[in-house]
């Protein structure tokens, strides 16, 4: 009974969250500058009826599905942010805003959970407890604005949260499930060694600091393939790696930039320590000094069990068993993670890529695309998963 209601409903809204995809993607919005996409989802909201439409931040939105009958609390989001990419596609939705273009598809998300909000808001009869609908701002640029919604108050309360991205790599029709650690926690690390300048001609008379630079390239892989216990996963990677004017000065700072990646607690506190170890006993060994600077990004994605298990129930009931996809953990990573931090919840992929159509190009490429029978399978899986936990 309640696919059938699924389905009939998906169908209802198809069209509608195709075209509210499309104005979306021709009017992009770049992180924590989402006023017109914001003013669009408040709009849009506001005319279904029966939402208690907020905005917890100035470019976010939520809306509150309040029951006639008691039960636990909800959560959904989408992101609505686009990034600073120059759009090379040519089709008639393509983005009218020059150097800002929806290559992630958080159009698609938005339009998505526009469309599920509209499907539930008319089943307020029907609605056990609350359902909540974050129309997050700016996914894609540190610090994110998943904890600023948070810090908001949005999750007061929530009992549940979920959340789906499209994925340009994956085959339409399939759906991607995670048990478990799904996105490490991205952390950034900066390093200034401070040598003395000097003439190339006499390096004796100089800490090099490109010399004590690279050993520091070196000895800090070490800690990965050293330091971490082979069962555990960590990334270490040095991305930058800046000094230098010309041929015949030895400079007198290098900058060194990378990312750490991890998925528990423990080694997120231990990797910091050991970086500066190895960093203060180098540049100590060479007679230079240093500045080390360690920046938390986003927690770890970690998908609660029960909740994911709901999940592949919903999939395989309307699209088979053949439509699951397993994912392993993957050492990216995602702000989504800071609502999972106040609810459990589960976070799905949507395959949309269709090669046949010519849909392959990855995210964040000037001619990414996807399939739009992705946000069909989408809507389905949201609000036949969401029926299913508030009936639990």
């Amino acid at each position: 009974m309640q696919t059938t209601v699924t389905e009939h409903s998906a169908e209802k809204v198809r069209e509608q969250v195709i075209q509210w995809r499309r104005y979306l993607h021709q009017h992009p919005e770049l992180s924590f500058q989402e006023e017109k996409t914001s003013d669009f989802v408040y709009d849009t909201l506001h005319s279904f009826g029966n939402l208690l439409v907020t905005r917890p931040t100035k470019t976010s939105v939520m809306a509150r599905l309040i029951g006639s009958q008691p039960g636990k609390c909800i959560a959904l989001r989408a992101d609505m942010d686009a990034l600073p990419i120059q759009e090379e596609n040519t089709f008639s939705y393509a983005s009218q805003n020059p150097g800002v273009m929806h290559a992630c598809g958080h159009d698609g998300h938005t339009a998505m959970l526009l469309g599920t909000a509209k499907v539930l808001s008319e089943m307020k009869d029907q609605i056990k407890g609350e359902i909540r609908f974050f129309f997050q701002h700016a996914e894609e640029l540190f610090p994110g604005g998943a904890s600023e919604m948070v810090a908001a108050g949005v999750m007061d309360g929530v009992d549940v949260v979920l959340g789906a991205h499209v994925l340009s790599t994956l085959e339409i029709g399939k759906i991607g499930i995670t048990y478990g650690p799904m996105l490490a926690a991205p952390d950034v690390f900066k390093i200034t060694v401070i040598g003395k300048g000097g003439h190339a001609a006499h390096p004796h008379q100089v800490p090099d600091s490109v010399a004590i630079a690279a050993q520091l390239v070196t000895n800090l892989q070490h800690i990965v393939s050293r330091n971490v216990d082979p069962l555990d996963s960590a990334v270490l990677s040095v991305t930058q790696l800046i000094s230098g004017t010309t041929h015949n000065v030895i400079p007198g700072t290098a900058y060194l930039c990378g990312t750490v990646r991890t998925f528990t607690p423990e080694l997120r506190e231990k990797i910091p320590q050991r970086i500066e170890q190895i960093v203060k006993g180098i540049t100590e060994a060479h007679e230079a000094t240093y500045e080390f600077t360690y920046e938390k990004g986003y927690a770890a994605l970690i998908n609660d069990e029960k909740i994911t298990k709901t999940i592949e129930a919903s999939i395989i009931e309307i699209f088979g068993e053949s439509a699951v996809e397993y994912f392993k953990p993957c050492m990216g990573g995602e702000d989504f993670s800071a609502y999972m931090e106040k609810a459990p919840g589960s976070y799905i992929t949507l395959g949309a890529g269709n090669a046949a159509k010519g849909i392959t190009n990855p995210h964040h490429h000037p001619r990414f695309d996807f399939d739009e029978a992705a946000l069909d399978n989408g809507l389905k899986i949201l609000l036949h998963s969401t029926l299913s936990l508030m009936n639990q």
